[in-house]
């Protein structure tokens, strides 16, 4: 029986030859730098750096300095000057896979390349609606569902951002509070590139505006876009773990909004988590972040270690 290869748009790069296409300059990164930058229950290694986040980091190069070449060859065809847009790079997951962490050490690996440079990380849990309106649209237990964003506010930050605004100021989102914080914000100057992290960030469909944006989508004003994957149980099992820590650390604090979470037992604490999972961070999963991974230029596969065994990336 004659057979056929699985049509995709998409390479799969196992995990031994992708470490092989990292270049041998010395990793810019102390081992107390990286402890600062990993998760709450994440023991990423200075050798998955290495393996995994330094070729990655050497592709978002040659990515970007194509990306600075166009410019300069569009600005000499038009004979217009239009000054500079910063690059924007999207990472898309659930709760609890890593992204954060993939952006804090892309933005350190990627600082490295040009010490002037301005990196920023744009955690898209500025734009949520405050908890009071959350729960004037009855939509408290969707936080996190594309519909607990304001849309509206992400898109016309981002339109800001790709129209060379060199300087905008986001919301403040306080983890310890669960809530964004007014009159706080985060301001965002002269930036050259974003990391632009959360988890809808390559949604596709519910929830776009028309009002003076002409329908656009999130992902149009990404130039490179990641989605960190991982199988659901073992999210699911990280996200527990996370829960449990955050129990005898963040939660003790009296102005956490998990404070009264601090308090209970082991065995509690892991039926509240598996509760919330159930009821929230799965349904999301399911619902809206699994389907877009294929938006994705390129894909992070991690295993139960928190290790990435395989990477996907575009053909083209």
């Amino acid at each position: 029986m004659e057979s056929f290869e699985v049509e995709t748009p998409f390479v799969t790069i196992e995990r031994e030859k992708w470490k092989k296409l990292r270049d041998r300059k010395k990793i810019n990164l102390t081992e107390e730098q990286l402890n600062e930058i990993r998760g709450l229950n994440e023991n990423i290694s200075m050798k998955e750096v290495k393996d995994i986040y330094a070729p990655l980091t050497r592709l978002l190069k040659v990515y970007y300095d194509n990306y600075m070449r166009l410019n300069v060859k569009r600005k000499a065809f038009l004979e217009i000057d239009n000054g500079r847009v910063p690059y924007i790079i999207g990472i898309a997951g659930s709760v609890a896979v890593g992204k954060s962490t993939t952006a804090r050490i892309l933005k350190k690996l990627i600082s490295t390349w040009d010490t002037e440079l301005n990196v920023y990380i744009v955690p898209t849990d500025g734009f949520l609606y405050p908890n009071a309106e959350l729960i004037r649209k009855g939509i408290m237990d969707k936080k996190g569902f594309p519909e607990s964003y304001d849309l509206k506010s992400m898109i016309r930050f981002l339109y800001r951002v790709k129209s060379g605004v060199r300087e905008i100021k986001v919301p403040f989102y306080s983890h310890l509070k669960y809530d964004i914080v007014p009159g706080e914000e985060i301001n965002i100057v002269q930036p050259d590139i974003i990391l632009f992290e959360g988890l809808n960030v390559l949604q596709s469909h519910a929830g776009r505006i028309n009002d003076n944006f002409h329908d656009l989508m999130v992902s149009d004003f990404f130039d490179f876009s990641i989605f960190v994957d991982a199988e659901e149980e073992i999210i699911k099992q990280w996200f527990i773990q996370r829960f449990l820590k955050l129990k005898d650390t963040a939660f003790r604090n009296r102005e956490s909004y998990f404070n009264k979470y601090a308090t209970i037992d082991e065995e509690e604490a892991i039926r509240i988590g598996l509760d919330i999972w159930e009821r929230i961070n799965g349904v999301n999963l399911k619902m809206n972040i699994e389907r877009t991974k294929y938006h994705a230029q390129l894909i992070l596969r991690k295993m139960e270690n928190h290790e990435v065994n395989f990477v996907q990336i575009r053909k083209i």
